[in-house]
């Protein structure tokens, strides 16, 4: 039985070196008893023979196939579902999400929050670098979220979060493209009247590597939840009614 309090998820596309930066934030940053999963595609990802190479020494830290199907929200889905902790983290290999915040989102969770997130536009938050499109739209949407739909948080589109994975087994996740997880699983969570937290993160650009980010192809993914949100309140799920991931 795994001891694990929280799953780290790190979704990868040929990462290769780079990712190592990342896993060893984790190490030294996160005191809880954890475990990493990193996601990738296929067997010839080269990130897969540098987490072979930490798992060798720490085996908290493993590389697992997804087998959902390709790109980062089936990498993500498949993580989720192949965690063992309570609690589910979602964070990225490029090295903009601050690890150093993960014991502080799982504790949220374990207080009763369903989804924690890591805020860059609450207050003592910041977005440093980054395309000025894709900042103004994703500023936008989370603080019309907030005011409007009052979903809890200030940042709903970021994908660094912590989730209770009771919840994600519940409402299940649907996404099956881009990086829109985030905002789909705070929307099911405002829906359904359960309790989202956020902290204020500083979130700094990649830099090493290109991002896969395709706001073009994933803005209409990201609409469909936004409106969503917006939708008439239902109950929560109950224990006959799991979906899972």
């Amino acid at each position: 039985m795994s001891t694990a309090r929280v799953s780290i998820v790190i979704p990868v596309y040929n990462e290769g070196d780079a990712v190592a930066a990342v896993l060893q934030r984790i190490r030294e940053s996160v005191t809880l008893p954890f475990e990493v999963l990193v996601v990738h595609d296929t067997p010839e990802d080269t990130t897969v023979p540098i987490v072979n190479g930490f798992s060798a020494h720490d085996p908290r830290i493993r590389a697992v196939l997804n087998t959902f199907g390709r790109g980062p929200a089936n990498a993500i889905r498949f993580g989720m579902h192949a965690a063992t902790a309570p609690v589910v983290v979602v964070t990225m290999a490029d090295g903009c999400d601050d690890t150093t915040q993960i014991d502080d989102l799982t504790r949220l969770v374990e207080r009763g929050v369903v989804v924690a997130c890591a805020s860059r536009y609450a207050r003592g938050g910041q977005q440093v670098g980054g395309p000025f499109l894709k900042g103004f739209i994703s500023r936008t949407a989370g603080l019309t979220l907030h005011v409007f739909a009052r979903v809890g948080t200030r940042d709903a589109t970021n994908s660094f979060k912590a989730y209770s994975r009771r919840f994600l087994e519940d409402v299940g996740v649907e996404s099956n493209q881009g990086f829109e997880i985030g905002i789909e699983l705070v929307a099911k969570a405002r829906r359904r009247r359960l309790a989202v937290a956020e902290i204020p993160t500083i979130w700094l650009d990649r830099t090493f590597g290109v991002s896969n980010f395709k706001l073009l192809a994933w803005l209409p993914r990201y609409m469909k939840w936004y409106v969503h949100a917006f939708g008439r309140s239902s109950k929560p799920f109950g224990r006959n009614d799991k979906r899972g991931v």
